[in-house]
Order: C-alpha cells, then structure tokens, then sequence
C-alpha cells in the first residue's frame, strides 16, 4: 500500500495523488520526490562524492566484497523474494548486483539525492526510483524485502528509520542491514563520509528489536583486515581526503578481495563473526497474523 505523507491515509492504485487530502509529491528530472527541501543537502552526505563512488565502485575489494555478502544473505534468508526496496541505493551498484542475480525481482530504489539516482538510473533502468528521507517512507506493508546498506549510520534519528522500515515491509518479510562498526575505529574517514556513529557490537540489534523486529542472522566483517584497517585509521585518524582507503594498487586490490572472500566462506558455515569493521544485521518483521 501507499501512504499519503500530508494527511497519513494509505491507498492503493498507479497514481500518487491521495484520495483523501489531493495531495501528491513532486517530480524531479523524472523521479518522484517526496523529499524535495532536502535533496540538495550536504548534511548526511557529500552528494559531490557520487562521481568519484560511480568510477570507483566497479572492481575494488570493499565494494565488490559487500555486494557478495548481501547476495548470500538474500539467497540464504529470501530465496523467493518477489520484490526489493534498497533504500540509500547511492549510484546503485548493490542494486546493479541485484538486478544482475535476480532478474525476475521487481526491483525499487530511494535516495536522498538526485544526483545519486541519476547514476543508478544509468546502472538500472528497470527499476523504479524515488527521492525520500528514510525518516518518512511512503509505503505500508508493501515489500518482501528492504536492504539499508552502509545508509543508517548517516541518519542521528536511526531509530526512527528501523520504525518506519518495520511498518514499510510486509509481515513476515525480510530487512537487510550493513553499518560501520566499532567507535574505538572512528577517524576522519567517518567525518569525511558524514557518519553520525560507527555502531558498538550488538547496538543496531538492540535497536531493531526495540522496532519489534526478531534478529535471523547478524555476523562481523571485514575482519580478517581489522589490523590493516586499524592501522589505515590510526595514520589517518586527524585528517583524510574522500575515499583515501579505497585508491590502492591493481595487486593489493586482489590480495583484499582474496581475503574477503576467505571471510565469506567461513560467514557461510554459520560463524557469527565478533569483531569487523562493518556488521551484517538480518532481521524479520514477525507477523502479526
């Protein structure tokens, strides 16, 4: 179902306009925004770093190893899905991945920022775009699953965008997390990126059951290079440029993503993995029939 943002009636139908109130969100360059008066903000992120992410994503370790990670989790948890919203789908890598491994899956998208829907829209053009705050979501009961991929960190109100999510998925259906974790990793890298926290172990947990959801899985990563990347932060824990981790050499690059990938096999043999430098959180939303 939709729900109209002015007057809180939810609806069904092609058009956005609200049966009730008349009213409607807005279009810009094509995609219907909900969030008009916050789409150029710099506030929860630097919407200038889209140009640099949309080169840089394609081939390097982090990035190519993040999108393996949420691949097993939506084959290991829903198989079936019938339909993904990822919410703060940036330039829309992820989604690119989804839309590669799932093409039966009808495929939908938010962010903050035009200029971060206009790559994705580059990347998948099938799927359906929106412009929204993750605060406030348009839907009710409407998708099997929703993924928040390194987004809720940049968000001080996180738990009220678990709340919102928890009423946007169906009953029974599936959210899919990853954040930055560890305070004691906190550095410039995370002010440069407008990071609001880097989550404590068990934190987003704590947060997404507060929200009524059951936890299905959660687990570490980035933990086999937790030493390298203590290292990278303490040298530039004072100052760094945009990104300044991610531009290594072709050779390190592969050496990283091996690794990765050795990580990924022992997350698939069920190891919930205590220490990393990001987490993956899995959660349900219990039905309530």
């Amino acid at each position: 179902m939709k729900q109209c943002l002015k007057c809180g009636v939810t609806f069904d139908g092609e058009s956005w306009r609200c049966p009730e109130c008349n009213w409607q969100p807005q279009v810009i360059d094509r995609i219907i925004a909900f969030a008009p008066e916050l789409a150029a903000t710099d506030d929860m992120y630097r919407s200038s770093n889209f140009n640099l992410l949309f080169t840089l994503e394609s081939g390097n370790f982090w990035f190519e190893a993040r999108n393996r990670i949420i691949l097993w989790a939506l084959n290991k948890f829903a198989p079936q899905t019938d339909s993904f919203l990822e919410i703060g789908c940036g330039t829309g890598f992820v989604l690119q991945s989804l839309a590669q491994n799932f093409p039966d899956m009808a495929l939908a998208a938010s962010d903050l920022f035009i200029e971060g829907l206009t790559f994705a829209k580059q990347r998948v053009p099938r799927c359906e775009f929106y412009q929204l705050d993750a605060r406030q979501l348009p839907f009710r009961e409407h998708f099997a699953v929703i993924g928040l991929f390194d987004v809720i960190e940049h968000i001080g109100e996180d738990s009220a965008v678990l709340a919102d999510v928890y009423k946007t998925v169906r009953p029974g259906g599936i959210v899919m997390l990853t954040v930055p974790q560890h305070p004691f990793l906190w550095s410039a890298h995370d002010e440069q990126a407008r990071h609001q926290r880097r989550y404590q172990r068990d934190e987003l947990e704590q947060k997404a059951m507060n929200a009524g959801f059951e936890i299905v899985h959660t687990t570490s990563f980035v933990s086999l290079l937790l030493p390298l990347m203590i290292l990278s932060r303490l040298r530039h824990r004072q100052s760094a440029q945009s990104h300044q981790e991610f531009n290594i050499s072709d050779r390190l690059n592969t050496w990283l993503l091996r690794v990765m990938g050795l990580e990924l096999t022992l997350i698939k043999t069920g190891i919930s993995i205590p220490v990393g430098g990001s987490r993956l959180v899995v959660l349900r939303r219990v039905d309530e029939g």
